[in-house]
């Protein structure tokens, strides 16, 4: 007597166009979410860098939000406003004394919290603290500060006062973003050096820096924005030296001259170039 084998049942195949999966709405929503915040932070600027393009009908040569068509006008009246080019060329001569000034001690600072501990230094998770309440602190607390500083000791108030302020808050970042390229960082290669016969100038100009390079780099670059477009702790030290920022509000209590957009256009242009410069160059070290 034979005993049939047991039957197996075969799946149905499956509909064409379905899947095995449930279709997640949840991945649509992030990227989503992201695109919103980029057009958020986005949208500004674009308008300021449309509107710097926008002619102005009226007597007054004043910023304008109903478009009345394309002129390149401001862009070659761009000096035209008394005050406003000095202001300017203020801040960005600030911007670079200040950053080159914060990049040499935020990165030798970032070297010592990573090298050194224990008796070789002394409070340094103290030191730490500092840096990052620097970093937390409100502008205004700063600004206030100083200003009180420099009062008390009868420090003319200018650009000295100005360069002052800005390495002081500027440093914690470059020594924030210059430590964490260094977290990684081998110690190995620079014995290799000292085996070689370099000393520790050479080994630090030829093996340290270029590999640090990129942290140093966008450290620097973080500086150099936010000493541009300082206004409150600017507007406390500044003196009858005002920066691009502090002028900018100053104007815009009676009207905003056209010329700010096409400043505003220009700082824009060249923080993205060198935005992309910096990516170039990290790329290459890596």
């Amino acid at each position: 007597m034979s005993v049939d084998a047991p039957s197996r049942e075969v799946p149905a195949p499956l509909v064409e166009g379905t899947s095995r999966r449930p279709r997640h709405w949840g991945r649509f929503v992030l990227p989503t979410y992201s695109w919103l915040v980029i057009a958020y932070l986005v949208f500004p600027i674009v308008v300021m860098v449309i509107y710097s393009f926008n002619r102005v009908t009226a007597g007054l040569q004043l910023v304008s939000f109903s478009w009345n068509g394309f002129t390149w006008q401001w862009y070659r009246q761009w000096s035209n406003i008394p005050g406003l080019t000095s202001a300017f060329w203020l801040s960005l001569r600030l911007a670079i004394v200040s950053t080159v000034i914060a990049t040499i001690l935020g990165t030798l600072l970032a070297i010592a919290l990573v090298r050194y501990r224990g008796k070789r230094f002394r409070g340094k998770a103290g030191f730490e603290q500092i840096l990052f309440l620097n970093i937390a602190a409100p502008e205004i607390v700063m600004g206030a500060s100083l200003l009180g500083l420099f009062v008390t000791f009868n420090v003319a108030r200018g650009f000295f006062t100005l360069v002052l302020a800005h390495v002081m808050f500027s440093i914690a970042y470059v020594t924030v973003t210059v430590r964490a390229r260094l977290s990684g960082f081998d110690v190995a290669l620079e014995e290799a050096s000292y085996d070689l016969g370099a000393n520790p100038l050479d080994t630090f100009r030829l093996v340290t820096l270029p590999l640090i390079m990129p942290g140093v780099l966008a450290g620097a670059l973080m500086a150099f924005a936010l000493s541009i477009d300082d206004f409150v702790t600017s507007n406390f030290v500044s003196g009858s030296s005002a920066p691009f920022p502090v002028w900018v509000y100053g104007a815009s209590r009676v009207g905003t001259p056209p010329q700010v957009f096409v400043f505003g256009t220009a700082i824009f242009t060249v923080g993205i170039v060198f935005a992309l410069l910096s990516l170039l160059v990290s790329k290459r070290k890596v």
